[in-house]
């Protein structure tokens, strides 16, 4: 997913690729269409049940809900994006 190779640049989407495949779907399916469906249910899963740590053991979707007081993030960016689109650079 990291378009100029650099492992931190993709971190978070093999990060949750690996709790999707991990934790909530199965080895194998039969067919394409159960396959399909596990995955919009494993996605919906992790969106609105699973409490994360990184957000105060929230759910995404109660984090992103969330009005007044936000919790703090406990992860630490790598990148400091500037006000181009894509552009980066490390801090």
């Amino acid at each position: 997913m990291a378009q100029n190779g650099d492992p931190k640049e993709n971190a978070l989407a093999e990060r949750v690729n690996g709790i999707l495949k991990v934790e909530l779907l199965e080895e194998c399916y039969s067919d394409f269409k159960t396959a399909d469906h596990a995955i919009a249910k494993a996605v919906s899963i992790y969106n609105h049940f699973r409490p994360h740590s990184s957000i105060g053991n929230l759910t995404p979707h109660q984090a992103q809900t969330m009005t007044g007081l936000k919790p703090d993030k406990l992860w630490k960016s790598y990148y400091r994006y500037s006000k181009t689109k894509n552009a980066h650079e490390m801090v």
